[in-house]
């Protein structure tokens, strides 16, 4: 496919350089190839630039603990300790120790669960915590499974300390299709929490239980992660020691899709950590090497992604110890599913209550007045673009608009369009600009921006691919009298585009920080045009072009009015479900979620940003995005905030049709025409 359309860019090229003009006070466009795969190419050095940048800035001295804990999701209140543990059992007898199996409630109805090797006489403790593929039963030295350097429990507690091992979820692959650890954490992100988070809270309800009595906390891989954001976030560690992880790097977007941390490199790379920890005593450990992690691209359903072992991968040496007497055998499995339900359960219920949160989120929104609803929407739309979306401060720059013709029918001319947007990795837009033949000299026209979905290019707007979904409704549009623009946007491609997310993500941007500026450079470039309407640009979007709806017209004035189609829905229950056949949660598109959009920003809300301009959904009975009546509450909220308080019903609308997927172009059209032409 995209060896077809290399081809169709260079034949259009070839085709019409001889004799088609570019468009009035513009110059002509002369790249050949794949610009859609150009434009995925400038998008990934723009930020791995940023991401070089951010690593290279002055981060602060005094590192902020609560915002490290927010983005961790180190918030749900832990349970006081009504006693220090729970189901203790007798499994095990060392050396000099006796390991029991342990439980402790953390916060809400999830439990930590692990081993205690208690030593007779012992005052002080240790926790240790493993690597997310090693049991607490192989770091205490069970059956000799794993090098004597890595059975650290054992170790600590043959020394005469109590060791507390917490068991983690495994990366093992369940019947969700995606590793363990990424099929929790793509809900719990979506919701403001992550699995990173939750496994802190278990260590700490463990500190919270030890008190004066803890020594230290020792981690590997996994644990060494865990280990080192524990210490950061709570004062109460006295020490800490990690081996097989160094931190936060730039290559943060490269690990599993649960290493993803929102914003994480802006403030904390491995040296701000370590500032977070002093005086406190923080061990760089250089053995045992770091776990070898590949998930490879299509072989799983979730985020390709790798943590790579400075040490050699063959197995050392064993130097033998003394068995341990089993006394029960555990079922470790069993264990491990406890764990998983409990998180999944947690996420859900936290699912549940979303929309008590949001609604406490939005309660400075004010409807008393127009001018109350503006002023007090200012902070939401700064929320949005700073906290949600993730804001870029580079400056604009000047269009320099490249075009050239290419042929549609004989009703409308149309443009090939190149802008540079902003100077850094040379990031541009580009997309398909469609004028009516009929448009006179002098003469000011609405225009409406068509923005393709998933995998699409603006040629599928015009009708040259996927005419069944689309309608070619850009070139359909532009015969009915509308100037039209076809921006290509970055979710093209598969993994290539879906790596952007993670690379945004740790500096904390997403996708539509590179779309939204592009789309302001596209918006002031066609109002400038003498036969655009700057005051009648609306935005219509299909698919991931309706999701593009919700988020870029709240972050674009130029856009006058935004239509949703085939996307609208419950969007955080959409993606935070692990009961819907609807959700994303076990889907391929691994780079869909977005961080607290739980607390903050379900469809519903980001319509009031794009408020008090019309807005209209276009549903499909049989679209396979959601069900009906998910839809019919979702817009329900819409509908009661421009009818009910804001007194404007006339400008929020949904038309029902049955069928698909699709552009329907009915409704749509009569509300285009009722808004935009005069």
């Amino acid at each position: 496919m995209k060896a077809f359309f290399c081809l169709l860019s260079t034949l259009l090229f070839l085709a019409h350089s001889g004799f088609a003009e570019p468009l009035a006070d513009t110059r002509a466009l002369d790249w050949e190839g794949d610009i859609a795969s150009r434009l995925i190419d400038s998008a990934d050095a723009f930020l791995l630039k940023k991401i070089e940048q951010t690593m290279a800035a002055e981060k602060s001295e005094n590192p902020d603990r609560a915002e490290l804990a927010r983005i961790l999701g180190v918030v749900d209140e832990r349970v006081a300790p009504k006693s220090r543990f729970e189901m203790l059992t007798k499994v095990a007898e060392g050396e000099n120790f006796v390991v029991y199996e342990v439980r402790w409630q953390a916060f809400g109805d999830v439990h930590g669960e692990g081993l205690w090797l208690s030593s007779p006489g012992a005052t002080k403790s240790m926790i240790v915590i493993p690597d997310a593929d090693q049991t607490p039963e192989e770091m205490a030295g069970y059956h000799g499974k794993l090098p004597i350097e890595y059975q650290t429990a054992r170790e600590y507690a043959a020394s005469g300390l109590n060791v507390f091992v917490p068991a983690l979820i495994n990366r093992s692959a369940g019947s969700h299709t995606l590793s363990n650890r990424e099929y929790l954490y793509r809900p719990a992100f979506e919701l403001g929490r992550h699995l990173i988070g939750y496994e802190i809270q278990k260590i700490l309800a463990l500190v919270d239980r030890l008190g004066p009595d803890l020594v230290a906390v020792h981690g590997h891989g996994e644990g060494g992660m865990l280990a080192l954001f524990a210490a950061a976030i709570d004062e109460r560690i006295p020490m800490v020691m990690v081996s097989g992880y160094s931190g936060p790097g730039a290559d943060l977007w490269q690990e599993p899709a649960e290493r993803n941390v929102f914003g994480l490199l802006k403030q904390f790379d491995r040296a701000s950590l370590e500032r977070m920890i002093a005086p406190r005593e923080l061990k760089n450990l250089a053995q045992p090497p770091a776990p070898y992690v590949l998930i490879e691209p299509k072989k799983s359903r979730g985020k390709p992604g790798r943590l790579l072992s400075v040490g050699d991968q063959k197995a050392d040496p064993k130097i033998p110890a003394p068995p341990l007497k089993i006394v029960r055998v555990l079922d470790q499995e069993a264990r491990h599913a406890r764990q998983l339900h409990e998180l999944d359960r947690h996420n859900q219920q936290l699912l549940v209550e979303s929309p008590y949160v949001r609604a406490e989120f939005m309660a400075k929104l004010k409807t008393d007045s127009p001018q109350d609803f503006a002023e007090s929407q200012k902070f939401y739309r700064d929320y949005f673009a700073e906290k949600v979306i993730g804001r870029f401060d580079d400056t604009l720059l000047p269009a320099n608009p490249r075009t050239r013709e290419i042929e549609i029918n004989d009703k409308v001319r149309a443009y090939e369009v190149v802008l540079d947007v902003f100077e850094d990795a040379s990031f541009f837009a580009y997309g398909i600009l469609v004028v009516p033949n009929d448009l006179k000299v002098g003469e000011s026209r609405p225009c409406v921006v068509c923005q393709h979905g998933l995998e699409g290019r603006p040629q599928s707007t015009i009708g040259e691919k996927d005419a069944h979904y689309y309608a070619a409704f850009a070139t359909r549009l532009a015969e009915r009298g509308y100037i039209t623009f076809a921006p290509q946007n970055l979710y093209i491609f598969e993994d290539r585009f879906r790596t952007l997310q993670f690379k945004a993500n740790s500096i904390g941007r997403t996708l539509f920080s590179l779309m939204v500026p592009q789309h302001q450079q596209i918006t002031d470039w066609l109002g400038g045009l003498e036969f655009v309407d700057a005051d009648r640009i609306g935005f219509y979007g299909l698919s991931y072009g309706g999701k593009s709806a919700m988020r870029i017209p709240p972050l674009v004035d130029n856009y006058c009015l935004s239509i949703c189609s085939a996307d609208f829905n419950d969007w955080v229950w959409k993606n935070a479900s692990t009961r819907s056949p609807y959700s994303y949660a076990n889907k391929s598109e691994y780079e869909i979620f977005e961080f607290d959009l739980g607390s903050t920003f379900n469809y519903s809300e980001m319509a009031a940003l794009i408020a008090p301009r019309p807005f209209m959904v276009e549903r499909g009975h049989f679209d396979g995005v959601a069900p009906d009546e998910r839809v019919a509450l979702e817009f329900a909220k819409i509908r009661h905030l421009y009818s009910a308080k804001l007194g404007i019903g006339e400008r929020a609308t949904i038309e029902w049709f049955v069928g698909p997927h699709k552009i329907n172009g009915v409704g749509t059209y009569q509300f285009l025409d009722h808004w935009l032409k005069p």
